[in-house]
């Protein structure tokens, strides 16, 4: 036994280069990789529907707080105008001030559903028009969309251009397709810049806040921001309600087609797979989260846009993940 310290030769000894700490991959934290669980949980909570008892619960409980909230301010007004008729009238005009104020929103309500109404009457019809090769259906179109969006300035130009150039069109295909280039086109930009945005902000905020469930509220708070203003951009002017139905659909159609259930395969054009495979959990996890944002992005300017897209025209989602995460890392 040896009664003082050993030393060893590190230099006579092997080098085992699988060792180097440098070089050596990550060690990932579960078998998998990243799969977007934020937006996942996003997706699920938007498209889910309570029970109908549930429902009926609901609206029960809702009928029932509003007759008592009816019937407590009818009697307060009334013993308020018998003890102090200036403070009765006062608060009687006050409370139908807001009796209107509801009405306009709801009016509003009403006004923003109608118009996504004829959104999805619009993208029908020109469906129908170009599957068809209907001329004078895409004709009909093309009036009706001039007409959905003779009160915007920013595509006054394209509409005029738009104008001019129909009457020489003799092919459904091709008036449909001039409609998408002269008027369609800054609008498709725009929607394609809210959306990288938010794929953005998704990423980020997943990558860098570790607060439990945060990065699912960031999700579904970005998401529903990202389609309302969408539907805005196209001239939807979605209200609360349109809003959350807008979401609703969007989410079903991911949901029902599994877009939403992978994203790897979009950061592989970004990332390449080495820098991918050695990113840290949480910034992996971040980056697939962006790129599924990307997905519901696109899918809900499917979902707001009033013509389909034409094939030329189709956003894809692995260009708009590369203009939005590119930076973030280099490639190597």
């Amino acid at each position: 036994m040896s009664k003082g310290p050993v030393i060893f030769d590190l230099d006579d000894a092997p080098r085992d280069d699988a060792a180097d700490v440098v070089t050596a991959p990550a060690v990932p934290d579960e078998p998998g990789g990243p799969q977007g669980q934020a937006v996942q949980m996003a997706a699920r909570l938007a498209v889910r529907r309570p029970s109908r008892l549930l429902r009926w619960a609901f609206g029960l409980a809702g009928a029932a707080l509003g007759a008592v909230i009816s019937v407590a301010a009818w009697d307060f007004v009334l013993g308020l105008l018998a003890r102090a008729p200036v403070l009765g009238w006062i608060v009687s005009a006050i409370l139908a001030a807001l009796l209107l104020v509801l009405l306009v929103i709801a009016l509003r309500e009403l006004a923003a559903l109608g118009r996504l109404g004829r959104i999805d009457g619009l993208r029908q019809a020109g469906a129908m028009a170009r599957a068809d090769a209907d001329l004078d259906g895409a004709r009909r179109v093309v009036d009706r969309l001039v007409a959905f969006y003779a009160g915007r300035d920013d595509v006054s130009w394209g509409r005029n251009r738009l104008r001019e150039r129909a009457a020489d069109q003799f092919d459904a295909d091709a008036l449909l397709n001039l409609a998408e280039a002269e008027l369609l086109a800054p609008l498709d930009a725009a929607a394609q810049r809210e959306v990288e945005a938010a794929a953005r902000r998704v990423a980020t905020v997943t990558a860098l806040v570790p607060l439990a469930l945060a990065d699912v509220m960031a999700a579904l708070t970005s998401s529903l921001s990202m389609i309302r203003r969408i539907a805005e951009i196209y001239g939807g002017r979605s209200g609360l309600v349109g809003s959350w139905r807008l979401t609703r659909a969007v989410f079903a159609h991911l949901v029902a087609t599994g877009a939403v259930a992978v994203g790897d395969d979009l950061l592989e054009p970004v990332l390449g797979g080495t820098v991918l495979a050695r990113l840290s959990r949480r910034f992996g996890e971040g980056l697939v989260n962006g790129a599924l944002t990307a997905r519901v992005g696109v899918a809900a300017m499917e979902v707001c846009r009033p013509l389909p897209f034409s094939e030329t025209r189709q956003p894809r989602a692995r260009s708009i993940v590369r203009r939005a995460l590119t930076g973030l890392f280099a490639r190597e």
